[in-house]
C-alpha cells in the first residue's frame, strides 16, 4: 500500500488533480497517491482569519502537519479587481456570502462591474502557495494571473471565477477571439494560472523535504 508523502490543505478534488499535474514533473518517482487532500485524511480546515494571501495560506498549511505529521501545503488565492480596490481578494470564496457558491459569486461581481467600461476591467487572479513540514520549516512562493474581465461567464472548465477573466495571456489556438479560463484547457491552464506560478515556484522546494 501506498502511504501519502504529502497532504494539500483542500477538500476541493480539483486542486488535487492539479497540484500532482505540477509537481509530478518536479519531484522525482512521485505517484499519484502520494499526494493526498484533506479530506482523504478526514482533517477539518482551521478558521482562516488571516489578512492575506499568504497568512491564510501559511495558517492553512500549519494546522494540516501538525494534524497529520505530514509536510503539507495549502494555498489561498482569490480574484482581485482593480476598480474594486483588489476586492474580492481573500473573500473570494465567499464574496456573495456563502462559502464555495460559484454562481452567486460570479453574479454579484459581474453585477457590481457592470457599468465599468472594458477599458477599466482589469483583474488578476493571485495565490501563495504555503509548505509547512512537521519539524516548523516553512516556504512560501506567489503566483499572479493577470487579465481582464468578461461580461458574462464563458466555458465549463475550471472552477471559481475562471468563467470570468479573460487572461492577457492566450492560446495560438484563441486567433484573436480571447479566451477565458474556462475555455482553456487543463494543460493551457496550468502552463500560466497564478496557481500554476506559485506551485512551479514551491515544487523544488516540496522535492527538496520529501
Amino acid at each position: 500500500m501506498t502511504v501519502a508523502r504529502l497532504v494539500l490543505a483542500t477538500h476541493n478534488p480539483h486542486k488535487v488533480r492539479e497540484l500532482r499535474s505540477i509537481l509530478g514533473p518536479v519531484v522525482p518517482d512521485l505517484d499519484p497517491a502520494d499526494v493526498v487532500g484533506a479530506a482523504d485524511l478526514g482533517t477539518e480546515p482551521p478558521h482562516e482569519d488571516g489578512v492575506t494571501f499568504a497568512e491564510n495560506a501559511l495558517l492553512k498549511a500549519r494546522a494540516l502537519a501538525a494534524a497529520t505529521g505530514l509536510p503539507a501545503v495549502a494555498d489561498d488565492s482569490g480574484l482581485c479587481v482593480d476598480v474594486l480596490g483588489g476586492a474580492p481578494g481573500i473573500f473570494s470564496a465567499r464574496w456573495a456570502g456563502r462559502h464555495g457558491d460559484d454562481a452567486a459569486n460570479l453574479a454579484l461581481l459581474l453585477a457590481q462591474v457592470a457599468d465599468v467600461p472594458d477599458a477599466h476591467r482589469g483583474a488578476g487572479f493571485t495565490c501563495a502557495a504555503a509548505l509547512v513540514t512537521p519539524d516548523g520549516f516553512e516556504h512560501v512562493e506567489t503566483g499572479v494571473l493577470r487579465g481582464r474581465l468578461a461580461r458574462v461567464p464563458r466555458g465549463d472548465g475550471g472552477f471559481g471565477y475562471d468563467p470570468v477573466l479573460v487572461p492577457d495571456v492566450q492560446p495560438a489556438r484563441a486567433a484573436g477571439s480571447p479566451l477565458t479560463c474556462a475555455e482553456l484547457t487543463a494543460e493551457e491552464k496550468n502552463a500560466i494560472s497564478h496557481r500554476g506560478q506559485a506551485f512551479r515556484a514551491l515544487a523544488p522546494v516540496v522535492a527538496s523535504r520529501l
